[in-house]
């Protein structure tokens, strides 16, 4: 997956600088640049009223006890839709604003993070099977097996 980063920093933006030429040759090069600034502007303006919306809601969060998770991967997303935004281009705008709308920003956010789960864990759901003497994930059994070891925590400051 790592290997593909170069290659998509060499194909999208010769993909966008053929979007802007064809667009440029249908509608003209002054509309095309004041297009590709508008969009850059209403981004902006947007990112600024979701990224404070967002604020407040993690605020909100912290305030009731609860962990913000939700409001900081939605301060991410706002970030890259951000710079996607400002990023000269039809392609990086379109999928900007998608990281700016509140439902495919969080469906996105859920994509990834069942993604990253299933990428990241060991966790195989042919060698997971829930046994009531075993214990499972509800019991305080873990997702390999149910064994469960115990031990002793002991904080040591260099204070």
């Amino acid at each position: 997956m790592l290997r593909n980063w170069p290659i998509l920093f060499i194909v999208v933006p010769l993909v966008e600088l053929y979007l802007i030429i064809e667009i440029g040759s249908m509608i003209g090069a002054l509309w095309t640049v004041l297009l590709v600034v508008l969009t850059a502007v209403i981004g902006v303006s947007l990112l600024r009223i979701q990224g404070l919306s967002t604020l407040n809601r993690a605020r909100n969060s912290m305030a009731m006890g609860t962990m913000p998770a939700m409001e900081m991967m939605e301060g991410m997303a706002l970030a890259v839709g951000g710079a996607l935004l400002i990023t000269p281009g039809f392609i990086t705008d379109t999928l900007g604003f998608l990281c700016l709308i509140p439902a495919t920003r969080r469906a996105m956010i859920r994509y990834l993070m069942a993604r990253s789960v299933m990428v990241g864990s060991t966790y195989n759901s042919q060698n997971y099977r829930h046994h009531p003497h075993q214990g499972g994930p509800s019991q305080g059994g873990s997702r390999s097996g149910g064994r469960t070891i115990e031990g002793e925590f002991q904080r040591k400051d260099k204070y």
